[in-house]
C-alpha cells in the first residue's frame, strides 16, 4: 500500500528501467554492450523504449573490452552483465578500464530483494546466501556503486553514479534487482540534465598556481612539453592544443599518449620513452631544463622500462586532481583551470627547436625484391604514410602496442591501446566497440593490428562485428606465437608457441559473406605495398582481414628494449 500511495504522489511516473537507460542516452551512449541473462532480461526490454541499441557480445569479458573501446570513442559507455557469472566473466576488462580512467557504467541484473533478503539457494549463487559478495569483488575497481533496492532512492542513485563515471574516468558499478525494474521513480528529473561539470577550482588556489608556473616557464632556457594519456581521458585536450600551438614548444607523447597531439604540427617531435624513443627525442627532452608533463603515467611499458632520465627538479606535473611544480604539491587543483590561465597569460617564451617526426623509411630498409619479408622496421612507418586524417588505430599489447611508436599520424587521428594493464586479447573486443562509435558519428575508418597469439583469445569477436555491420580492417601480424614474451623470457620455450589456425578461413565461418567481407594473405613487402596502394581496400567499404606474414624473431627495437628492461626487474631478489 505504501508504495501505491508514494507512486501516486509521483508527477511523471517511469519504471526504474527506463529511467537508467534514458539517462545513458542522454550522455550520449547509443549502443548498449553486453550479454543477455535471466535476471536482466525484462530490463534488456526497455533499451530500445530509451533510444538506445543493444550489441550482444560474444561473451562478457568480449562485451567490457568492446565497451572499454566504445568509449574511448564516444567518451562513455555501458554495459550490462547477469549476476555472479556474468559479472565476474567482465572483471578482467572493468579493472583494465579503472586502471586505465575508462569510463563504463557496469549494470548487473539481480536477484530480487526479496530472495537476497531471504538468502535464497539461487543459481548464479555460491550457495551460501551471501549476494554481497560479487560486488565486493566489483568495490575496489569502481569508482562508485549504486545498489537499486529501493525506489525511493533509486534516480538520485543513479544520476550520482553516472556523473561520477564521467567526471572520474572510470568505471561503476550498478544493480538492478528483478523486482525493481518496473518499480516507479520521477520521470520529471530528467528534465534537468546531469551536470557532468567540474566545480571550478578555488580562485585564490589557482592563482598562486598559475603564477608559479609562469614564474619557472619565463625562468626556462629550452622548456619543452611531455603529453600523456591522462591529457584524453580527463578531456583537456583543447587546453593542451592551444598551450602547444601559442608557446610554440619543443612537443612530445609519451607511448599511452599517442594521438593526443596534432601529429602534423611543426614543432611535434615524436615519442618519449627514455630509451624507447624516437630518434632524437630522448637527447632532447631530457636535456631541458623544464618539461611541462600533462597527464603522466609513468609505468614500466610507458617508460620503456623505467629508463626515463628526467628529474622531478625540472618537472611540472598537470594532473585531473592536482599539480605538482618540482617537489612542491598542490592537492585539488585540477588542471584544466590552470592550463587555460596559463596560456592566457604566457606571454613570450624561450624557444629551443626539437627534433621533428616523419614516417621516412630507413635507406636499408626500403629494398622490395620479389621475396623481402616485411620487418617491423619497414612496416610502421609505411603505415603512417597510408592512413588517413581522422582514423581510428587500435593496437594490440604487443609488438604492434610498440610498432606503433614509430608511425607519425595523419591529424585527427585516434589511437587505441591498453599499455598499462595490458591484457592480451582487449584490442578484438575494443575495435568491434571503436568501430561501433565510428559508425554512430559518421564512420571514420577503423583499423586493428592485432598478434596471432592474442587475436586467439577474442577472435569470436569479429562475429559480432560483421553482425552489426560494421566494416574495420583487420591487420593479424602472424609470427608464430607471443613475441613480446618470447623476448622477455623463453625465446623458443613451447609455453610461447600457439597453435596455427587458418585465420582468413574463420571470417567465413563467423558469417562473412564476399559481399561484407574480404579476406587477404600478405607474405612480402611488395604484396603489402601493392594492398597499401590500392583504392578499394583503402575506402574500407566492408570488413576487411588482412593475415600479414612476418619473422618470428622481429621485432620492434622499443619492444626488445622494454622486454629486457622487465626481464631484468623480474629476477631481481
Amino acid at each position: 500500500m505504501a508504495s501505491d500511495i508514494r507512486t501516486s504522489e509521483l508527477k511523471e511516473p517511469i519504471d526504474v528501467a527506463e529511467y537508467l537507460f534514458r539517462r545513458l542516452h542522454e550522455v550520449g551512449i547509443r549502443g548498449v554492450h553486453g550479454v543477455p541473462g535471466d535476471y536482466n532480461l525484462v530490463a534488456l526490454d526497455y533499451i530500445p523504449r530509451a533510444g538506445l541499441n543493444w550489441v550482444g557480445n560474444v561473451n562478457e569479458l568480449n562485451a567490457g573490452y568492446a565497451a572499454d573501446g566504445y568509449a574511448r570513442i564516444k567518451g562513455i559507455s555501458a554495459v550490462v552483465t547477469t549476476f555472479g557469472v556474468g559479472e565476474l566473466s567482465l572483471l578482467n576488462a572493468i579493472a583494465g578500464a579503472y586502471s586505465e580512467y575508462v569510463p563504463i557504467v557496469h549494470i548487473v541484473g539481480t536477484p530480487s530483494t526479496l530472495s537476497q533478503k531471504d538468502g535464497m539457494l539461487l543459481h548464479h549463487t555460491l550457495g551460501n546466501g551471501n549476494f554481497r559478495v560479487f560486488s565486493e569483488m566489483s568495490k575496489d575497481i569502481s569508482c562508485a556503486m549504486a545498489k537499486l533496492n529501493d525506489p525511493q532512492e533509486a534516480a538520485t542513485l543513479i544520476d550520482n553514479a553516472i556523473r561520477e563515471c564521467w567526471v572520474q574516468s572510470r568505471p561503476v558499478y550498478i544493480t538492478l534487482p528483478t523486482d525493481m525494474v518496473q518499480k516507479k521513480v520521477e520521470g520529471e528529473r530528467l528534465k534537468k540534465p546531469i551536470n557532468l561539470n567540474h566545480p571550478p577550482n578555488q580562485t585564490e588556489k589557482e592563482d598562486y598556481v598559475v603564477d608559479v608556473v609562469l614564474r619557472y616557464l619565463h625562468a626556462a632556457k629550452n622548456p619543452v612539453i611531455l603529453v600523456d594519456a591522462c591529457a584524453q581521458r580527463h578531456r583537456v585536450l583543447d587546453e593542451v592544443h592551444d598551450l602547444i600551438e601559442k608557446s610554440n614548444l619543443p612537443t612530445f607523447v609519451a607511448p599511452m599518449g599517442k594521438s593526443a597531439v596534432n601529429e602534423t604540427l611543426s614543432n611535434y617531435g615524436g615519442v618519449y620513452a627514455g630509451d624507447g624513443s624516437n630518434e632524437g627525442v630522448r637527447e632532447r627532452v631530457e636535456s631541458s631544463d623544464l618539461i611541462l608533463s600533462i597527464g603522466a603515467i609513468k609505468s614500466d611499458f610507458n617508460t620503456a622500462g623505467f629508463t626515463y632520465r628526467i628529474s622531478q627538479l625540472s618537472t611540472i606535473d598537470f594532473h585531473s586532481d592536482h599539480v605538482r611544480v618540482k617537489y612542491s604539491e598542490y592537492p585539488g587543483v585540477r588542471m584544466q583551470g590552470v592550463l587555460k590561465r596559463v596560456v592566457a597569460k604566457m606571454g613570450k617564451l624561450n624557444v629551443q627547436p626539437g627534433p621533428t617526426a616523419s614516417n621516412e623509411i630507413a635507406h636499408e630498409d626500403k629494398k622490395m625484391s620479389n621475396n623481402e619479408v616485411i620487418s617491423h622496421d619497414w612496416l610502421w612507418p609505411r603505415i603512417g604514410q597510408w592512413l588517413q586524417p581522422d582514423d581510428i588505430v587500435i593496437t594490440e599489447t604487443g609488438t604492434a602496442n610498440f610498432g606503433i611508436w614509430e608511425t607519425k599520424f595523419p591529424k585527427g587521428v585516434t589511437a587505441l591501446s591498453q599499455v598499462l594493464w595490458g591484457s592480451i586479447g582487449y584490442s578484438i573486443g575494443a575495435c568491434q566497440g571503436a568501430a561501433l562509435a565510428a559508425k554512430e558519428m559518421g564512420n571514420r575508418r577503423t583499423i586493428l593490428f592485432v598478434g596471432d597469439g592474442s587475436f586467439e583469445l577474442t577472435a569470436q569477436e569479429v562475429s559480432t562485428m560483421i553482425r552489426q555491420g560494421l566494416k574495420p580492417i583487420i591487420f593479424l601480424i602472424n609470427n608464430e606465437g607471443y613475441t613480446i614474451e618470447r623476448y622477455i623470457h623463453g625465446f623458443e620455450a613451447a609455453y610461447n608457441d600457439i597453435a596455427q589456425w587458418k585465420y582468413t578461413d574463420l571470417i567465413p565461418t563467423f558469417g562473412g559473406t564476399p559481399e561484407n567481407t574480404k579476406t587477404y594473405q600478405v607474405k612480402t613487402k611488395q604484396e603489402a605495398e601493392d594492398l597499401f596502394n590500392d583504392k578499394e581496400f583503402a575506402k574500407a567499404g566492408k570488413l576487411q582481414f588482412v593475415e600479414l606474414f612476418m619473422p618470428k624473431e622481429d621485432a620492434p627495437k622499443a619492444l626488445k628494449l622494454t622486454a629486457e628492461a622487465s626481464a631484468k626487474n623480474n629476477a631481481k631478489q
